[in-house]
């Protein structure tokens, strides 16, 4: 959590209020940078208008509970409060659809349950021994709520759009080099992909080729793991990878060259994480693959003194 003193959110609420949530959205990929937020949005609108709307009531309820419970106005500014608000919001659209009154009450109160949970992940994190490791709660809160979300319910569930059918392993692994990217906001599209990695490269081009390292580990991954062949095209088997590839090449460690090969590791086994979930459950795993790996490769990295924390 911010440092700031909450008693000056007040006098910047309105700056906070136009900038964070642009911010929610790119926060996904760990970056502060509105086009990158607005290009991420447009990925969205690509796949359905429905979903951005659902995407932007999470954001909002989410930055508002972060605000409302006083973290901080740099926090909220950053859009650390909203980023996980937008990814239950884009959930709640993959398993509810956009056409039921239902789907917006979800998400509103998904976005709003997304502070507190934050907070306690952030407090958990804080103490001992854990504290040491100084590790982020990223995006746990989402797949925490989403999972609550999920299982409360299944009676409003739709039938998940179509997908595309890979027709062979060449173009199967082409086609999830940009799904693998659009897949993290549970988006499955060419285009939202294209759209979300150029929003990546032009908040830095560092975290635009660790997202490309990372899709292209994934995949590579999954076909050798003998991944479903549909999946993989879809990008449900190396989303993932791209965080986690993010995360440790440029993010929560120096980027170095230590910090990309230990993030190429991380990748590799954040695919095995994830054939691993995918054997154990049915329904969604949402970002926990990278979220575990993450989580025990920085704890590893704090004994590693190649690997400096950023």
């Amino acid at each position: 959590m911010s440092a700031t003193n909450a008693a000056t959110a007040p006098s910047n609420a309105a700056a906070v209020t136009a900038g964070s949530l642009a911010h929610g959205l790119s926060q996904i990929f760990f970056q502060k940078n509105v086009w990158t937020g607005l290009l991420i949005l447009a990925a969205f609108v690509v796949a359905d208008w429905r979903m951005a709307l659902l995407v932007v009531v999470g954001t909002v309820a989410s930055t508002a509970a972060g605000y409302l419970m006083k973290v901080g106005a740099d926090n909220v500014e950053m859009g650390l409060q909203g980023f996980c608000g937008a990814l239950v919001g884009a959930a709640v659209f993959a398993a509810m659809g956009g056409d039921q009154a239902w789907s917006y009450v979800v998400a509103l109160i998904g976005g709003l349950l997304c502070a507190p949970v934050t907070w306690f992940f952030v407090w958990l994190f804080g103490t001992e021994p854990l504290k040491r490791f100084a590790l982020p709660a990223t995006t746990a809160p989402f797949c925490t709520v989403a999972g609550i979300m999920y299982v409360t319910t299944t009676s409003l569930h739709v039938s998940s759009a179509g997908t595309h059918v890979a027709d062979d392993t060449t173009t199967a692994f082409f086609r999830s080099l940009l799904t693998n990217v659009s897949e993290v906001v549970l988006v499955n599209s060419l285009w939202g992909g294209a759209l979300i990695l150029l929003g990546l490269f032009v908040a830095s081009w560092k975290v635009g080729l660790a997202a490309v390292m990372g899709s292209v580990v994934g995949s590579l991954c999954a076909l050798a793991f003998g991944e479903n062949l549909q999946n993989t095209a879809n990008g449900l088997e190396g989303y993932s990878g791209v965080l986690t590839a993010i995360a440790l090449a440029v993010v929560f460690l120096r980027s170095t060259t230590a910090s990309w090969v230990y993030a190429l590791i991380g990748t590799v086994a954040t695919a095995a994480v994830t054939l691993l979930m995918h054997d154990l459950t049915s329904g969604p795993v949402y970002t926990w693959p990278y979220i575990l790996t993450t989580w025990v490769f920085l704890i590893i990295a704090a004994f590693v003194p190649a690997l400096k924390r950023s």
